[in-house]
């Protein structure tokens, strides 16, 4: 049959909102769980008897780990699947919290809650993200909105839940308790169902084929349907030994991604931003401490931050996914940062409760609405094939900015004495980084629209090249390299091979 041979196209339902929920927990959980945790760090910090700055340390490693270890996680995704990989992650990460219950100095809370949990969380990130592309193409924006929102809802989840654990076991308790709470992890990488053919095998339909076709024909047909760039075994072994070990790596990290425009747009513009993109969320409550409202007022607005990031995300991904905005998608992405940066540079004009009130309505709605594209526009640009390469590569880079974001904005404030001149960087980098890929992009979609039609002009099929917007157009064809996800489709192929062969 014409689809026999050919990966399952995604099914965009059906299982994959059983995905999109394991995916909602486990990224609720990365985004959410290196903020939620800061609650405990001034009984830790009199425990030990360190600096704030030292105990501040433990999350800034954590995140560190969580966006650096990305190229680990990308190929251990490539190599075994997304749902042992996200498994593995949810134990790593129960381990490092109960055995931070423990730790009887500060340096091994640095390496069981920074380094064990935050690698832990890393192979929760990525792999959650990856799996929705294989289960969803035409209703991916909303998938990825849904499972995004994860982090606001955790988050408003945690804090509650963390001070509850706090004013009754304790912080050693309560990090015994929040190990126990992380391995649920565990049972949403269980979700991850590896997407393949459908059971109606192919090994049935062309045993049948078999038996009425010539041996040689049947021998050709499995041949093409296993590989459709079939070579013969002998040539295959000869590239096989000529294969250096830059091209082994290669095979499960493409590095090649830096050869690809769309892509380093994307890349120089998301570090960019990065450097103001935290920052205000981290001084938010501070800077309302520090013109004169209460504790308590201060810690509503990121309440109020995240009721709001909480609605913005599934609504992002319906808009993104309508029929005007998503065949141009990258544009709504860089209205969404440069919007975000807007809403830094007017806040030094709130100079009261209900000004910031204001503000954290705007700028929950922009995080929400960056946050909800910032991996939909990924896969919009290099595909569903390379996305698992692309995503490891670009959170390596990002970690260093994320990391910088926040020093950058608390020297600012301790050089001038104010607030607004860390709101006016933030706003101003990001406003800058929402410029840059907004005319970048333009350049990138009309350079694409001038290849399409060169290759039209020379009567090429644009579904054989290979072009920058591949995901959209060569979907089912890539899929065939995706290793682990597709892991029942090449059982099928080896037993219809060894089948035929014998016929």
């Amino acid at each position: 049959p014409p689809t026999a041979g050919r990966a399952a196209s995604p099914p965009d339902g059906a299982w994959g909102w059983v995905v999109v929920f394991g995916a909602f927990v486990s990224i609720g959980f990365a985004y959410a769980f290196p903020k939620g945790i800061a609650i405990f760090f001034k009984e830790i910090q009199d425990f030990f008897g360190t600096s704030y700055s030292e105990i501040a340390w433990v999350s800034s490693i954590m995140l560190a780990t969580t966006y650096g270890a990305g190229p680990i996680s990308s190929i251990l995704v490539n190599r075994y699947g997304s749902r042992p990989v996200v498994m593995f992650g949810g134990l790593l990460c129960g381990i490092g919290m109960v055995s931070a219950a423990f730790c009887t100095s500060i340096l091994q809370l640095y390496i069981c809650v920074g380094f064990i949990t935050g690698f832990g969380l890393a192979l929760n990130l990525q792999p959650s993200v990856i799996i929705i592309g294989k289960y969803f193409l035409k209703r991916r924006p909303i998938a990825n909105g849904l499972a995004m929102a994860g982090s606001p809802v955790m988050l408003c989840t945690l804090a509650p839940l963390n001070q509850f654990l706090f004013d009754n076991f304790g912080w050693r308790g309560s990090f015994l308790i929040l190990g126990a709470i992380l391995l649920n992890c565990c049972v949403a990488g269980a979700l991850f169902r590896p997407i393949g053919v459908a059971k109606r095998s192919v090994k049935n339909q062309m045993t049948e084929k078999g038996k009425e076709a010539p041996k040689e024909e049947v021998t050709k047909m499995s041949m093409e349907m296993s590989n459709p760039t079939y070579a013969p075994a002998e040539t295959r072994t000869e590239e096989e030994e000529e294969k250096d070990c830059c091209e082994k790596i290669n095979q499960y990290l493409d590095f090649s991604l830096f050869k690809h425009r769309g892509f380093l747009i994307y890349l120089i513009g998301n570090v960019l931003m990065f450097l103001g993109f935290f920052a205000p969320i981290v001084f938010l409550a501070p800077y309302a401490k520090h013109i004169g409202i209460d504790e308590y007022s201060a810690a509503f607005l990121l309440s109020i931050l995240a009721i709001v990031d909480m609605i913005a995300r599934p609504t992002t991904g319906v808009i993104a996914n309508s029929k005007w905005v998503r065949p141009k998608i990258q544009y709504f992405f860089s209205f969404s940062i440069a919007f975000n940066g807007t809403c830094h540079l007017l806040c030094p004009l709130a100079s009261g409760y209900t000004g910031l009130v204001v503000y954290s309505v705007f700028f929950g709605l922009a995080f929400g609405m960056v946050c909800a594209m910032l991996f939909e526009t990924l896969m919009d640009l290099v595909g569903a094939a390379r996305f698992t390469s692309a995503v490891g590569l670009v959170t390596i880079a990002e970690c260093c900015t994320i990391l910088l974001g926040p020093p950058i904005g608390g020297t600012l404030i301790d050089t001038f004495g104010d607030y607004k001149y860390m709101f006016i960087k933030c706003g101003a980098v990001m406003v800058l980084a929402g410029t840059f890929l907004f005319i970048m992009n333009y350049y990138n979609y009309r350079m694409l629209a001038k290849e399409e039609k060169e290759r039209k002009a020379k009567g090429e099929d644009p579904k054989i090249v290979r072009t920058e917007n591949e995901g959209r157009s060569n979907w089912n064809k890539e899929t065939l390299q995706d290793g682990p996800e597709l892991e029942p489709l090449r059982d099928e192929r080896e037993g219809l091979k060894t089948e035929v062969n014998g016929t």
